[in-house]
């Protein structure tokens, strides 16, 4: 099942030093939302959230529908309502589960079995 792009996103106390100190690392700003209190990062094939006073621990993030590059996909993915019902059938516990009869934009979080937060969300509508 392609769930789309992947980042971590971090629950950090003061954004600014974060940034600096992921930008010492190597990553560069794609997504600059800091007047909010967030942002993305990327360096190479990897991204990062950053997330001041949003919520508390880390979160697995997935993005159907946006390719590695943070960019939407050219033609056809998994749409999360079929994601969705694709972990129900396989047992999966979701704990936000999103209204099946939708089309656009939606989310789902559920926990692994050590308790790491995932949040699937989908910021396009399927095609």
């Amino acid at each position: 099942m392609q769930l789309g792009c992947f980042s971590v996103s971090l629950a950090v106390k003061d954004l600014g030093a974060s940034i600096e100190f992921y930008r010492a690392l190597g990553f560069d700003m794609f997504h600059d939302q800091s007047a909010h209190g967030w942002c993305m990062m990327r360096q190479g094939d990897t991204n990062i959230g950053l997330f001041q006073g949003m919520f508390e621990g880390n979160i697995l993030t997935f993005n159907p529908g946006w390719a590695q590059d943070g960019q939407p996909l050219e033609g056809d993915f998994v749409d999360i309502r079929d994601i969705q019902n694709r972990l129900i059938d396989a047992g999966v516990e979701i704990k936000d589960m999103l209204d099946a009869s939708g089309t656009g934009p939606a989310h789902i979080t559920l926990a692994d079995p050590d308790g790491n937060a995932v949040l699937i969300d989908q910021h396009v509508a399927k095609p």
